[in-house]
Formats: structure tokens, sequence, C-alpha cells
């Protein structure tokens, strides 16, 4: 079995995050610059058997796609060229920057460290990826 990789799409930082081989936890991996993404996962892919790949979906509190949209169509258009054999899932990252600033919270880091907007990426990755896998896990309990 691969691991599933998230990925937080920002114009400027890109957030990334995978599970174990078992598909368990979820782990933060990195943030890359987002001009460096492309090369980074081919990178990583040629390492790492990669069962899916996770996108945070941008919404407004409407329902309705976010701006930022546009930003991530052309980054997913190229992916799928490139990683046809891999499926791209969407999951709803409303609100995953404000939990990952509460994690840092509750970890305890000091707020110079909770400034690391790098880190805030990565753990928001993490988050989507943590949401994608509960959300599989009770849609499998559902066909029981």
């Amino acid at each position: 079995m691969g691991r599933i990789l998230a990925i937080d799409y920002g114009r400027k930082r890109t957030g990334i995050a995978v599970t174990d081989t078992l598909q368990i936890i979820a782990n933060g991996l990195t943030t890359v610059p987002t001009a460096q993404l492309m090369s980074f996962l081919s990178d990583y892919f040629a390492k790492e058997t990669i069962d899916r790949v996770v996108i945070g979906l941008p919404k407004q509190m409407n329902n309705e796609v976010s701006d930022n949209m546009a930003n991530i169509t052309p980054f997913i258009n190229r992916f799928k060229k490139l990683y046809p054999a891999i499926p791209i899932e969407y999951v709803d990252e409303r609100f995953t920057s404000v939990l990952a600033h509460r994690a840092m919270i509750d970890s305890g880091l000091k707020k110079k460290d909770r400034q690391n907007k790098a880190l805030v990426d990565e753990i928001s990755a993490t988050i989507i990826l943590q949401s994608y896998m509960e959300n599989k896990n009770y849609t499998k309990i559902d066909k029981i």
C-alpha cells in the first residue's frame, strides 16, 4: 500500500503532509515554495509510492469556491498530465489555518514560532489529510 499525500496549495508556499504506508497516521512533511512544487513532487514520487493526492479545496463561507481556485486549477491540470495514474481528491479547507494556529497554541509553541507561516501551511496540510482520512473511514463504516 502506498501513501496518501495532501497539499495545502498557496501562491507563495505549499504545505505538504503524508500518511504512513498503512495509511493510518497523517504527518506533516514539509513546506515548499510553490514555484518548486512540481520538482519536489517529482523527486518525492521517485522515492515513495503514492496512492492518491488530496488537495485543499478553497471555499468561502457561502460554499462557493474562492479566488485561490484560479491558482490551483493550472497546477491540477499540469499534475494530471504528468501523473495520470494518481487520483486527486479535494477536501474542503475552510478553517484549516485557524485550526493550525489553535494546534500550535495547544502544543505550547511560543508566539515567535507560531508566526512561522511555513509551519502553519504544513500543519494545515496535515489537517486536510486527517480530515480526508476521517471522512474516508466514516464512509467505510457506513458501508458495513
